[in-house]
């Protein structure tokens, strides 16, 4: 009697084993240095440690964890429509820590033009995310939140990023080991400024998650974004630059200026103080 023939199991391929969230956090996110910064420049214009922090637009919640954990003291609220998301944070970055950081950090699934309280020393959203907001009225009325959302010393973060190569179509790779980080500026509107970008991820074994996250922003400026903040009630508006390599003193990686020539690519932080 002839053998009966076994199926070979297909061998599953990198990209299907792999968590695009703890891809998009080893490759996109650094929490340690967001706290440091946080710290420093709060401090600067307040003289002390902030303890509160608010993070709109959280994700897995990554910084808000870090932020809990990095004293016995502070607390973090992070916001996020996606449950799914939070789901995982609250599984992989709260779930690994010890319970007296779990009970100082609060998940909350919400718009994050609804919540105002409680009060915080520091609101930040980072990543650019508040670029989902295309119209000036909308931006203003998040900023508007922003702020009533800080008691009476709270700062507000946000970032943006610009350059001559920021409203072109191209495709840039970051070997992060086992895996390339590849972001992708796929389409861009001189006429509104929308910018549609992809993030993908490439693997040695030729598989590739493709367009693991995409992000349909419009490319706010500068002067946007401050006059903005200014409109919606803030005291003053700070650029902090990101100095390109070698231009850097100690750890003061990011400097407070009104002037600086522009690059193929740039980074600032936004301060806004109420």
């Amino acid at each position: 009697m002839a053998k009966k023939k076994t199926k070979k199991r297909k061998k599953k391929t990198e990209a299907a084993t792999a968590d695009r969230h703890a891809l998009y956090q080893r490759s996109v996110q650094n929490p340690p240095a967001d706290v440091h910064f946080f710290n420093k420049i709060f401090r600067k214009y307040r003289s002390r440690r902030p303890l509160s922090m608010k993070e709109d637009f959280c994700g897995t919640a990554y910084l808000s964890t870090a932020w809990a954990k990095s004293h016995k003291k502070r607390t973090a609220i992070g916001v996020d429509l996606h449950r799914p998301t939070l789901d995982w944070g609250r599984k992989h970055n709260l779930g690994a820590q010890k319970q007296s950081v779990q009970d100082r950090v609060t998940l909350v699934e919400l718009n994050v033009l609804d919540l105002k309280e409680p009060k915080v020393d520091i609101t930040c959203a980072l990543n650019f995310s508040y670029c989902i907001f295309k119209e000036r009225e909308l931006l203003e009325q998040y900023f508007r939140t922003a702020l009533e959302g800080l008691n009476d010393e709270g700062v507000f973060f946000c970032e943006l990023f610009g350059g001559t190569e920021a409203i072109i179509e191209l495709e840039e790779e970051r070997d992060c080991g086992d895996f390339i980080y590849v972001w992708d500026q796929d389409r861009y509107n001189p006429i509104t400024n929308e910018i549609l970008c992809h993030i993908h991820f490439d693997f040695a074994d030729g598989s590739r998650i493709d367009k693991a996250f995409t992000y349909d922003w419009r490319l706010w400026t500068i002067p946007e974004v401050r006059e903005c903040l200014l409109a919606a009630g803030f005291s003053k508006v700070d650029i902090w630059w990101d100095p390109v390599e070698g231009d850097t003193k100690g750890d003061d990686w990011y400097r407070k200026t009104e002037e600086e020539e522009n690059q193929e690519g740039w980074l600032v932080y936004f301060a806004a103080v109420k």
